[in-house]
Formats: C-alpha cells, structure tokens, sequence
C-alpha cells in the first residue's frame, strides 16, 4: 500500500505538501534529529530531517547547481572550499567540478547525515571519497571561528533555521564566516523562499549589507520545497556575482563542465538575480 509523507511548514503557518511513498528505507533519531530516507512513488529517494523535505532524486540538482556554481563561478581562482551542512553530498559533488579546486571541507555536524546518504542515495554522496574532500564532523559554528582567513569560497547547505541549523541564520554566524574568508572571498548561504519568508531573508541580506562590499540574494526552482522555490544570499567581499564567469565559459576545461550542468547555466546564473520589483523594494538589493 502506498502511504502519504507529509511536511508541515513550520515555519510557514497554513501550509503543508505532500509525497507519496513506497517504502521506509531507513528511520532512526540522531544525537542531533530525526532522519529518514524514504522511496517515493514519483522523486526517487528523498531525505528528511526533522519532518523537513532536504532533497530528493526528481529535483536535487537545481538545488546543488544553484547554490554551488554561482559563487564559484563568480569567483576569480576558488581553490579551497568550506561547505558547511551538506551531509548529503551534493553540493560537494558540484564543488569538485572546477579545475581550481584543490581541497573542500565538509563540515556537518551530523555524521549519521553522510553515512545513510553514502549508503541510500549515492547519486549525491558517491563523491565524497575523492582526495580532494576532507569530512569534519563539527559544528560549523565554531568550526569559521577557529579557522580565520582560510577559505575562497563558504558555502552554508543548511536546514531551516529550527534545531541544529538556527545558529546558522543568526549575525554572528555571518560575521564569522566573514572572518574565514580569503581575499576576494565569497559566502553564499540557503536563504529560504523570497515570496514566504520575506522577513527572515531580509534580515539576513541585512547582515551581509553591514559586512560585504556585495550583498546579494538569488533563487532557484525546486517543485518539492516550499512554493518551489527556494533563495541564497550571495555575499562577496570584492566581485559581484557576474565579473568573472564569462571569462571561464570561453576555457575548454569549463565548457566541459558547463556540459554537463543539468539547472545552471550562464543565463540562468544571470536571471536568478532578477526578483520581483515588490520583493525587491522590500529586500533593498
């Protein structure tokens, strides 16, 4: 028989979606949360903490491209790379793609997160053992603080800002991933839906207008997050997000690269930029 996931948007009053499934693969609390991985009848796998839809199969790419590929591109030469949360392995498998690269961090605070993704879903974590990737099992927190001027590029693959990832939507966090940064740093960070969580993205694009020479908030379409959609803040200590990635498009190595992609794509790096004049006005970006 198949049976009825169901996500409530907690932080979003009178809404809720649901996904039909097929089977349990794995259920089991955490010292951090709940997770589960369920086979649903349409998205193929699906990974949910704490009753929250992360990813699925059907659409994880236009996630993982999106907030990937547009601080790298934007980036003139990004050689080492923190992706804080991520446990799913996603957007490390789109950080390893540029040539520059020569080291990424993950850092994810739940190991449990990257052994049952490894094991359920390897379309998104089978990366995870490249050379390249070092795992750290910390808090992310702490984690920027304790390592200042370290990174070109810091990407936050997080939860919504309940249980373990609320610290991450809080100033001091930004500020101290400001302080991780290289020159010519960039941070992006998942910045929920523009339309339902107009306050909360404005007040981070707030923290990032005290602290980067450019602040920034882009989205992407995701049909199983809420309103299918969701944003990222882009905050850049030097270039804006445009600079630099149309030198690369012309290099063979980028090409290939860029062959691949299955969401981004020069035009849609552009266009995710563009918001709606009212939430514009409201966002002051």
């Amino acid at each position: 028989m198949n049976l009825w996931f169901t996500e409530e948007f907690g932080i979003v009053g009178g809404l809720r979606q649901q996904v039909k499934i097929v089977r349990t693969l794995h259920s089991e609390k955490s010292e951090f949360q709940q997770l589960d991985i369920f086979e649903t009848a349409d998205f193929g796998r699906m990974l949910v903490l704490d009753g929250i839809i992360m990813c699925t199969e059907f659409d994880e790419f236009s996630y993982h491209e999106m907030i990937t590929h547009v601080p790298m591109m934007a980036h003139p030469n990004p050689q080492k790379v923190l992706v804080i949360g991520g446990g799913d392995g996603g957007t490390v498998r789109e950080a390893i793609k540029h040539p520059t690269v020569q080291e990424v961090h993950l850092c994810e605070i739940d190991r449990r997160v990257v052994d049952l993704c490894v094991e359920h879903i390897p379309s998104m974590a089978s990366k995870l053992n490249d050379p390249r990737v070092k795992i750290h099992y910390e808090d992310g927190a702490r984690w920027v603080k304790e390592h200042p001027g370290t990174y070109d590029i810091i990407i936050v693959d997080s939860t919504d800002p309940v249980g373990p990832g609320k610290v991450l939507f809080e100033e001091p966090f930004y500020q101290a991933c400001k302080g991780s940064l290289r020159e010519n740093g960039i941070l992006t960070t998942q910045a929920e839906n523009f339309l339902l969580h107009t306050g909360l993205v404005g007040e981070l694009i707030s923290f990032g207008k005290k602290m980067f020479k450019t602040p920034g908030y882009y989205y992407t379409l995701v049909p199983t997050y809420p309103g299918g959609m969701i944003g990222f803040t882009f905050f850049s200590l030097s270039q804006g997000p445009f600079e630099h990635f149309e030198a690369k498009l012309a290099k063979k190595e980028y090409k290939d690269m860029i062959s691949s992609m299955r969401y981004w794509s020069p035009e849609m790096h552009r266009a995710s930029f563009v918001l709606p004049a009212s939430i514009k006005k409201k966002l002051v970006v």
